[in-house]
Protein backbone atom coordinates (compact mmCIF):
# COMPACT_ATOMS: atom_id res chain seq x y z
CA UNK A 1 0.00 0.00 0.00
CA UNK A 2 1.34 3.04 -0.85
CA UNK A 3 1.87 6.36 1.29
CA UNK A 4 -0.90 7.94 0.00
CA UNK A 5 -3.19 5.54 0.54
CA UNK A 6 -2.26 4.69 4.27
CA UNK A 7 -2.73 9.42 4.60
CA UNK A 8 -6.39 8.68 3.40
CA UNK A 9 -7.17 6.02 5.43
CA UNK A 10 -5.71 7.69 8.56
CA UNK A 11 -7.20 10.69 7.82
CA UNK A 12 -10.47 9.27 7.45
CA UNK A 13 -11.15 10.48 3.77
CA UNK A 14 -13.70 7.89 3.21
CA UNK A 15 -15.91 8.86 5.41
CA UNK A 16 -15.46 12.53 4.95
CA UNK A 17 -16.20 11.49 1.07
CA UNK A 18 -19.17 9.75 1.91
CA UNK A 19 -20.55 12.67 4.09
CA UNK A 20 -19.68 14.92 1.30
CA UNK A 21 -21.91 13.05 -1.30
CA UNK A 22 -24.65 12.31 1.12
CA UNK A 23 -25.01 16.37 1.42
CA UNK A 24 -25.00 17.38 -1.93
CA UNK A 25 -27.17 14.62 -2.88
CA UNK A 26 -29.76 15.94 -0.08
CA UNK A 27 -29.07 19.91 -0.96
CA UNK A 28 -30.22 18.44 -4.88
CA UNK A 29 -33.00 16.77 -3.92
CA UNK A 30 -34.30 19.72 -1.87
CA UNK A 31 -34.04 22.08 -4.00
CA UNK A 32 -35.74 20.47 -7.29
CA UNK A 33 -38.52 22.97 -7.26
CA UNK A 34 -38.84 26.48 -8.16
CA UNK A 35 -37.65 29.89 -7.16
CA UNK A 36 -34.54 32.59 -7.08
CA UNK A 37 -33.46 34.90 -4.38
CA UNK A 38 -31.12 35.00 -1.66
CA UNK A 39 -32.62 31.50 0.13
CA UNK A 40 -30.32 29.73 -3.08
CA UNK A 41 -26.98 31.66 -2.13
CA UNK A 42 -27.88 30.28 1.84
CA UNK A 43 -28.24 26.98 0.65
CA UNK A 44 -25.05 27.27 -1.12
CA UNK A 45 -23.29 28.46 1.70
CA UNK A 46 -24.75 26.47 3.89
CA UNK A 47 -23.83 23.18 1.67
CA UNK A 48 -20.25 24.48 1.30
CA UNK A 49 -19.87 24.86 5.57
CA UNK A 50 -21.13 21.33 6.18
CA UNK A 51 -18.68 19.96 3.20
CA UNK A 52 -15.59 21.58 4.72
CA UNK A 53 -16.99 20.50 8.35
CA UNK A 54 -17.06 16.72 6.36
CA UNK A 55 -13.68 17.40 5.38
CA UNK A 56 -12.24 18.84 8.47
CA UNK A 57 -12.64 15.62 10.60
CA UNK A 58 -9.54 14.40 8.89
CA UNK A 59 -7.25 17.37 9.67
CA UNK A 60 -5.74 15.47 12.50
CA UNK A 61 -4.17 11.76 12.18
CA UNK A 62 -5.25 8.94 15.36
CA UNK A 63 -2.22 9.66 16.97
CA UNK A 64 -0.73 13.15 17.16
CA UNK A 65 2.61 12.08 18.71
CA UNK A 66 3.17 9.55 16.24
CA UNK A 67 2.64 12.47 13.35
CA UNK A 68 4.90 14.89 15.08
CA UNK A 69 8.09 12.29 15.31
CA UNK A 70 7.48 10.82 11.86
CA UNK A 71 10.74 11.13 9.27
CA UNK A 72 8.53 12.68 6.40
CA UNK A 73 7.58 16.54 5.50
CA UNK A 74 4.28 17.02 6.98
CA UNK A 75 4.28 20.97 5.56
CA UNK A 76 3.21 20.20 1.78
CA UNK A 77 0.82 17.05 2.74
CA UNK A 78 -1.08 19.51 5.36
CA UNK A 79 -1.27 22.34 2.68
CA UNK A 80 -2.77 20.12 0.17
CA UNK A 81 -5.40 18.66 2.49
CA UNK A 82 -6.55 22.06 3.30
CA UNK A 83 -6.70 22.74 -0.62
CA UNK A 84 -8.23 19.70 -1.25
CA UNK A 85 -10.96 20.13 1.06
CA UNK A 86 -11.52 23.52 -0.75
CA UNK A 87 -11.22 21.88 -3.70
CA UNK A 88 -13.69 19.37 -3.02
CA UNK A 89 -16.14 21.33 -1.14
CA UNK A 90 -16.25 23.79 -4.08
CA UNK A 91 -16.84 20.73 -6.67
CA UNK A 92 -19.65 18.96 -4.87
CA UNK A 93 -22.04 21.92 -4.98
CA UNK A 94 -20.95 22.70 -8.57
CA UNK A 95 -22.06 19.05 -9.57
CA UNK A 96 -25.26 19.81 -7.74
CA UNK A 97 -25.65 22.80 -9.81
CA UNK A 98 -25.01 21.33 -13.04
CA UNK A 99 -27.96 18.73 -12.62
CA UNK A 100 -30.10 20.82 -11.10
CA UNK A 101 -30.58 24.70 -10.20
CA UNK A 102 -28.07 27.20 -9.85
CA UNK A 103 -27.69 28.22 -6.48
CA UNK A 104 -25.31 30.93 -6.42
CA UNK A 105 -22.50 31.93 -9.55
CA UNK A 106 -19.18 30.03 -9.55
CA UNK A 107 -17.29 33.02 -8.53
CA UNK A 108 -18.55 32.67 -5.02
CA UNK A 109 -18.24 29.00 -5.06
CA UNK A 110 -14.67 29.03 -4.99
CA UNK A 111 -14.41 32.26 -3.03
CA UNK A 112 -16.27 30.33 0.03
CA UNK A 113 -15.01 27.10 -0.29
CA UNK A 114 -11.64 28.04 -0.13
CA UNK A 115 -12.26 30.89 2.59
CA UNK A 116 -13.83 27.84 4.53
CA UNK A 117 -10.92 25.92 3.88
CA UNK A 118 -8.73 27.87 5.64
CA UNK A 119 -11.33 28.43 8.45
CA UNK A 120 -11.09 24.84 9.17
CA UNK A 121 -7.27 24.52 8.88
CA UNK A 122 -7.48 27.66 11.54
CA UNK A 123 -9.80 26.13 13.87
CA UNK A 124 -7.56 22.69 13.43
CA UNK A 125 -4.16 24.86 14.45
CA UNK A 126 -5.85 26.92 16.75
CA UNK A 127 -8.67 24.75 18.51
CA UNK A 128 -7.33 20.95 17.34
CA UNK A 129 -8.61 18.65 14.70
CA UNK A 130 -11.77 17.45 16.69
CA UNK A 131 -12.88 21.15 16.89
CA UNK A 132 -11.86 22.05 13.40
CA UNK A 133 -15.48 22.23 12.10
CA UNK A 134 -16.10 25.42 14.66
CA UNK A 135 -14.78 27.97 13.25
CA UNK A 136 -16.76 27.60 9.93
CA UNK A 137 -19.47 26.81 11.26
CA UNK A 138 -19.83 29.24 13.86
CA UNK A 139 -19.32 31.91 11.20
CA UNK A 140 -21.82 31.12 9.38
CA UNK A 141 -23.57 31.15 11.90
CA UNK A 142 -22.81 34.47 13.08
CA UNK A 143 -23.43 35.71 9.13
CA UNK A 144 -26.79 34.25 9.31
CA UNK A 145 -28.14 35.29 12.67
CA UNK A 146 -25.95 38.34 13.60
CA UNK A 147 -27.77 41.92 12.81
CA UNK A 148 -25.83 43.20 9.02
CA UNK A 149 -23.30 45.73 9.31
CA UNK A 150 -22.68 48.10 6.94
CA UNK A 151 -19.73 49.22 5.39
CA UNK A 152 -15.85 47.18 5.28
CA UNK A 153 -16.93 45.70 9.11
CA UNK A 154 -20.24 44.67 7.25
CA UNK A 155 -18.39 42.76 3.98
CA UNK A 156 -15.35 41.14 6.30
CA UNK A 157 -17.63 39.81 8.65
CA UNK A 158 -20.38 38.82 5.68
CA UNK A 159 -17.73 38.06 3.13
CA UNK A 160 -19.58 34.73 2.50
CA UNK A 161 -22.88 36.22 1.49
CA UNK A 162 -21.42 39.27 -0.65
CA UNK A 163 -21.93 39.03 -4.20
CA UNK A 164 -19.19 38.08 -6.32
CA UNK A 165 -16.77 40.60 -7.38
CA UNK A 166 -16.99 42.63 -3.79
CA UNK A 167 -12.72 43.15 -3.26
CA UNK A 168 -12.82 43.08 0.16
CA UNK A 169 -15.00 40.14 1.07
CA UNK A 170 -12.62 38.15 -1.80
CA UNK A 171 -9.51 39.72 0.28
CA UNK A 172 -10.83 38.18 3.42
CA UNK A 173 -11.69 34.91 2.00
CA UNK A 174 -7.68 34.95 0.24
CA UNK A 175 -6.54 36.16 3.72
CA UNK A 176 -8.62 33.26 5.73
CA UNK A 177 -7.40 30.99 3.18
CA UNK A 178 -3.68 31.46 3.35
CA UNK A 179 -3.25 32.19 7.09
CA UNK A 180 -5.31 28.72 7.46
CA UNK A 181 -3.53 27.15 5.66
CA UNK A 182 0.20 28.28 6.31
CA UNK A 183 -0.48 28.32 10.04
CA UNK A 184 -1.91 24.34 9.80
CA UNK A 185 0.89 23.39 7.69
CA UNK A 186 4.14 24.82 9.81
CA UNK A 187 2.33 23.81 12.94
CA UNK A 188 -0.13 20.62 12.36
CA UNK A 189 -3.15 20.35 14.27
CA UNK A 190 -3.08 21.48 18.23
CA UNK A 191 -2.70 18.71 20.71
Amino acid sequence: MNWLMLYARSRQVPASAAAVTLVALVVWALNQGGGEGSTELGTAVLLLTANVAAGSVGLGGQDLALDRTAAIRWAPRRAAHVLLIGAVAGAALLAVQVVGRELAPTAIVVRDSAGLAGLAALGAAVCGAPYAWTLPTGWLAFTFFAPPLRGTAGEILSWMTFPPGTTVSTWTALALLATGTVLYAVAGPRR
